[in-house]
Order: C-alpha cells, then sequence, then structure tokens
C-alpha cells in the first residue's frame, strides 16, 4: 500500500499516493484495499488470473481472447438457449475440469434432472461433485452464499465452481404457496434475483469461485419483426451482472452407423459470445457434441485449422507439415484425436498458430494502425 506524502500537491504522483492512501485508510472497515492501479499486478477484483476451459479450445479462445482461456475464475456466466442445445452438457464440462484443476464442484439442480452415468462419461468425478437439488430461487442463493463462507473459512485459496442449473425451472416461495389459478409471481422472481446477484458478485470478486448459471430463452410475446426475438427467464438481473452470457443454439445431427443402422449419436452446436467484458463480443464458434462422451475437441480445433488454412484439406485426408522436423503429416480427420495424443508437442504447436490467428489483438497491440476499409463488412442481421 502506498505511503502519504509530506507534500502530496508538489507533483501527479505525489498527489495519487496521497490519495490511494487516505482512501484505502477511510474504507479499510469495509474491505482490505480500496483503491488500486490496473497495471495487471495489483490484484484488484477486475482482474482475472485464471480459467477454467468449457472443454471447447474454440469457446475458450472466443471468451478469453487469449491462449488457455475458457470461463472467468471471479465472475458470473450465464449460458442460455433453447431445450436441447447443450447447456446443462457445457456447465457440466466445466465441473469436471474445475475437478482436473482440483477445485470444488458444486452442482445446484432445480430441474431434477441429471444423469450420473452421462457425467463419468464426460470426466466428472460424481463422487467428489457436491450436488444440491433446490426448488426455490431463494434457498439457491442462500446455499451459495453459506457454501461460499463454509469453504472459505476451511481453505480460503480454494477453486471453487458452483452451477446453478437452471434459473427457468427455479421457483419463489410465494409462488410455491400460491394456487396454480393465481398469476403475477413472476416480478417477485426478478426482484429476487436483483438481490441475489447484487450479494454474489461482490462475495466472488477477489475470490477463487466461478458462478454459472444456465437459462431457457423464451420467444418474446408480439415481438416485432426486428431485433432479438428471444428473452430469458428470471428478470434482467442476470444479464446485467454476467460478465459472460452465451448463447447455444443446436444447428445439425450427427449421424452414425451402429451394427448396420443409422443412428443419431450427436449434433453441432454452434456457441454465441453475446456479451463478454473479458475479450471481444458476438463471437461464434461450433463443435460436435457426441452423447456417450461430450463436447469433441479435437474435432472442433481441426475445423478451425482447416479455416484458416493451417492445415490443408487434400482429398480424403488432412496435411500439415510440422515445422519441427519438416515431416508431411497425412491424416483422417477421425485420427486427429489420436495424432493429437501421441505427439504432445505436435498439439502445442498446432494450438499455437490457431491462436496466433484467432486471437483479436486491440489498437495499442497491433503494428499497424490502420484498418482496410475493403476488410469491413456491416452485417445488419438479427442472429
Amino acid at each position: 500500500m502506498a505511503k502519504k506524502k509530506n507534500n502530496p500537491e508538489t507533483n501527479g504522483e505525489d498527489l495519487t499516493d496521497f490519495l490511494v492512501d487516505s482512501l484505502n485508510k477511510k474504507f479499510s472497515k469495509v474491505q482490505n484495499q480500496t483503491v488500486y492501479f490496473l497495471d495487471g499486478g495489483s490484484d484488484s477484483p477486475t482482474d482475472v488470473r485464471e480459467w477454467v476451459s468449457t472443454g471447447s479450445p474454440n469457446l475458450d479462445l472466443a471468451i478469453a481472447n487469449r491462449p488457455d482461456g475458457g470461463l472467468p475464475v471471479g465472475k458470473i456466466v450465464e449460458i442460455t438457449g433453447m431445450e436441447q442445445s447443450g447447456k446443462s452438457l457445457l456447465a457440466a464440462h466445466v465441473i469436471a475440469n474445475t475437478q482436473k484443476k482440483g477445485g470444488v464442484a458444486v452442482y445446484i439442480d432445480t430441474e431434477s434432472a441429471l444423469d450420473s452415468r452421462f457425467l463419468k462419461a464426460i470426466g466428472v468425478d460424481v463422487e467428489k461433485m457436491l450436488y444440491i437439488p433446490l426448488e426455490t430461487v431463494e434457498d439457491v442463493f442462500e446455499a451459495m452464499e453459506d457454501l461460499i463462507v463454509k469453504i472459505r473459512e476451511k481453505n480460503k485459496d480454494k477453486l471453487v465452481s458452483i452451477v446453478v442449473d437452471s434459473v427457468a425451472a427455479a421457483t419463489t416461495k410465494i409462488e410455491e404457496a400460491a394456487d396454480y389459478e393465481k398469476d403475477g409471481y413472476a416480478t417477485a422472481k426478478s426482484i429476487i434475483m436483483s438481490k441475489g446477484m447484487r450479494k454474489i458478485t461482490n462475495l466472488i470478486g477477489k475470490q477463487r469461485i466461478l458462478c454459472v448459471f444456465t437459462n431457457q430463452l423464451r420467444q418474446k410475446l408480439n415481438a416485432m419483426p426486428f431485433g432479438d426475438q428471444y428473452t430469458t427467464s428470471g428478470g434482467k438481473a442476470l444479464q446485467f451482472h454476467a460478465s459472460v452470457r452465451l448463447r447455444l443454439k443446436g444447428v445439425g445431427k450427427i449421424k452414425e452407423k451402429i451394427n448396420g443402422v443409422e443412428e443419431i449419436v450427436g449434433q453441432e452446436v454452434e456457441a454465441s459470445v453475446v456479451k463478454n467484458r473479458l475479450g471481444p463480443p458476438n463471437r461464434k464458434v461450433k463443435y460436435s457434441v457426441y452423447y456417450d462422451s461430450g463436447i469433441d475437441a479435437a474435432d472442433g480445433m481441426l475445423k478451425a485449422l482447416k479455416a484458416y488454412k493451417i492445415v490443408k484439406q487434400a482429398g480424403p485426408t488432412a496435411q500439415y507439415v510440422d515445422e519441427e522436423t519438416g515431416e508431411m503429416l497425412s491424416f483422417y480427420a477421425k485420427d486427429f484425436k489420436q495424432l493429437l495424443e501421441d505427439r504432445p508437442e505436435l498439439h502445442d504447436q498446432l494450438y499455437q498458430k490457431f491462436c496466433e490467428k484467432y486471437i483479436m489483438k486491440y489498437s495499442h497491440e497491433k503494428e499497424s494502425q490502420e484498418r482496410d476499409p475493403d476488410d469491413v463488412i456491416i452485417d445488419e442481421g438479427n442472429d
């Protein structure tokens, strides 16, 4: 913490140090430190020093805009989408990757629709995951607050990921006690969500805690033909407080012959980063989901590598020249995952090239500050 100078008006630096010292002393009873310099080493509540992978390296990059990204620890994330779009699956991957980092995984279920066999298939240790079935929004926030306080009493540095699945399915105590024919309790849920968001946001801001809420998209009544046609349950509070909002959409089925019979074994998902306070928003990525194993990270990475022409398609096979050995690698798409597992150095090489192509550089990071008008496209679409 900066020390107070004898003559704070002598120059700008002395005055800044004086203000930092004064404000930190004034608000020391509320929190340890109030004023920071955002130099990347201040440990302020706005700094994100850790990320939890979504299971898709493409989506991790789209959110964090940096290598080895994902969902930001210390922030609130909302995953929205229509039914069967993969919201709970993406949340389950966050649970699995939290456990891989040695963290505590908490799953608050308001839908009573969780399959432990599928959780095991994507790598979740169900014996160590805390599963909490709750019904009301009030109980959800009380449980979250109590969990955070209790875990911090035992270990103040432990990584914790809390998934709430879902906001749409959670009721309120007033609605729970009311008759079916009565209406008008939607506002009560919004008010409770607003209060809960304000408390939780400040509670996790400087902690190794990630909060993920899933929510359903619902079509707006009497919506105009232009603009966003959808809204989410629980009012606007979650939308405002979330640092990252994802919108998922199923865009195709994956079929495979099993015992000679064609079956649907998965689906292609498009994830839109509709809000992002930690990187560029409005980015879209696609990844494949298999019903028996979850997100296929290698498949999504290979498609991106082909799109950026890092890996070239030559007939039925893909080709890449290993920069370290000069070897021409030729492989089928179905063998790409095994190739990366057998050669971790190749994975690192390809991932680095993908990051160099995909990560958006800010103006002060670019060598050239000029934007070519011919490369600018104005998209007036609603999606």
